[in-house]
Parts: structure tokens; C-alpha cells; sequence
């Protein structure tokens, strides 16, 4: 059960985006401002805390209610300390070719909800796959989980279009109204009017550009060492964008409601056919 003073947020993007890595490292950020911090991993690949426990594998949510009886269950085999005590928990998926990692996650969720996994915390980070907003992949977007969502997209066309069937999802949960999406986390992946792309989408959905993260190889560093770039020697500029996001957490977001656009829509904006201010 949710409580009034714990912040619950969700972190969507396509696939190989980055968010993962935005997730750990704001995360870390946030941790390293004195919040108590939760990150689950709700991603089959289970990588989601993988930088926040320096390299470790945990053992997953679904592989252990598999192998033990809901009797026998304890929320410490699951839960790990990582970095600057960061709560630690990966929802896992299925066996490859067998069952479905949707289901998986609302298995997950369902055992976080009898185990009170969350009550020790004051900040909750889900990591989530954004290509599929269906089924279990869409439990963390539900209003008795996030009451924030931020999109992670690069220019790129498919992150893009991953970003504006996220916001589909959320306005199906959510109405013309509700308002919880914080804004865009811009992951540059250096391609062509990547800023501009970005940019125009972003306006044309109604929501701010909260962090632009540079392509840097504060990240390839940080990877090489099993750590987040908050932990590493260097890369000031990187390490201020995730302290900086933290600091408008913790000081209080505006939210919006989810305005997506159509396909035709959304490729006229990203290739630039069209005006953002022309949307109507």
C-alpha cells in the first residue's frame, strides 16, 4: 500500500535507450542527497541494478518465488544493498521460450505487495522496458504505483515512437487530464538534427526537456569499473545533470497530462514536416 509521504517513479524508454543507466545513476543521485531509495529492475534482463551493486547478478524476484512456497517467503533474499544504500531488487522474466514477461512482472509486484518490500523507503525508482506497454509491463504506470513518469528517448526514430506509445499507454490508465508525466530525460546519441528532433517532439507532446545527457565516455568508464558515473573520478558535467535532476525531484515537479500524437502526426514532427505550434 502506498503511503503519502513516499514518491513512487517510473522510468520508461525503448529498449537500449539508456535508461537503465539514467535510472542508476539518478538513482545514485538521489541517494546521494539523503533519500532512502528503492530501485526495481522491471526489465527481463535484469541488469536494471547492476551498476548500483558494482557488477553483481542478484537473484531475481520470479526465479525465487519459483524455487519457494509463499510461506517461506522473505523479502531479504531478494532485497540487496547496493551503493550510498540503495535498495536493490530485479523483477526478472521467464525462462527463454517459456512463459511471458508480463506476467512475470505482475508476479513480481504481487509478491513486493505481500512481502511490504517498499515500506522502508521514502523514494521509489522503477526501471521499466518501454517497446511493450501491455500487460505487466504496464503495472508500474498504474495510479496505485507511479505518481511520476519520465520518458528516456534519444532523436532517434524508434525511441521516439517508443516515447510517444508510452504516453498511449499512460493516457489509456490516466484520461485527458491526470496529470503525472515529469517530462523527457534526452539520452544524445549524436545523429543528425538529433537536438531539434528531440525538441519538436517534446513540445508537440506539451512536455519539457528536464535533462539533456550528453554521449560522453563517462559512461563507458563507468561501465568498465561496475559503477555509476556519481561514483567515479571526473566527468563533472555529467555528474551535475544527475544532481540537478535530483534537486528538481526533490523540490517538487510539475506534472502533465499524456498527449501523444498519432503515427502520421509524430513523423511529420520528428522529420520536421510539420510545426510543433501548428498541433493543435
Amino acid at each position: 500500500m502506498k503511503t503519502k509521504n513516499r514518491l513512487e517513479m517510473a522510468v520508461y524508454g525503448k529498449g537500449g535507450i539508456g535508461k537503465s543507466t539514467m535510472s542508476a545513476n539518478l538513482t545514485a543521485a538521489l541517494a546521494m542527497k539523503g533519500r532512502h531509495v528503492m530501485q526495481i529492475g522491471c526489465d527481463p534482463k535484469h541488469d536494471s541494478t547492476r551498476l548500483l551493486m558494482h557488477g553483481e547478478n542478484i537473484e531475481t524476484v520470479l526465479d525465487y518465488i519459483r524455487d519457494h512456497d509463499k510461506n517461506n517467503e522473505r523479502i531479504e533474499d531478494v532485497l540487496h544493498t547496493g551503493v550510498f544504500n540503495v535498495g536493490c531488487i530485479e523483477a526478472g522474466g521467464p525462462r527463454p521460450g517459456v512463459g511471458c514477461a508480463g506476467r512475470g512482472i505482475i508476479s513480481a509486484f504481487e509478491f513486493l505487495e505481500r512481502t511490504k518490500a517498499k515500506e522502508a523507503y521514502d523514494l521509489i525508482v522503477y526501471d521499466v522496458l518501454g517497446d511493450v506497454v501491455c500487460g505487466g509491463f504496464a503495472v508500474p504506470v498504474r495510479r496505485e504505483y507511479a505518481d511520476t513518469i519520465f520518458l528516456v528517448t534519444s532523436g532517434e526514430y524508434m525511441a521516439l515512437y517508443a516515447a510517444n506509445n508510452i504516453l498511449r499507454g499512460i493516457r489509456n490508465f490516466d484520461g485527458e487530464l491526470y496529470r503525472r508525466v515529469a517530462g523527457i530525460i534526452y539520452n544524445e546519441r549524436k545523429i543528425t538534427d538529433e537536438d531539434n528532433r528531440v525538441s519538436r517532439f517534446a513540445s508537440a507532446v506539451g512536455l519539457p526537456i528536464l535533462a539533456k545527457v550528453p554521449r560522453s565516455t563517462a559512461f563507458a568508464k563507468a561501465e568498465e569499473e561496475n559503477r555509476t558515473v556519481m561514483e567515479i573520478d571526473g566527468y563533472e558535467e555529467e555528474k551535475s545533470i544527475f544532481s540537478a535532476l535530483a534537486g528538481k525531484i526533490d523540490s517538487g515537479l510539475t506534472l502533465y497530462p499524456a498527449k501523444p500524437l498519432s503515427d502520421g502526426l509524430l513523423e511529420q514532427v520528428v522529420l520536421g514536416t510539420v510545426r510543433s505550434e501548428d498541433i493543435l
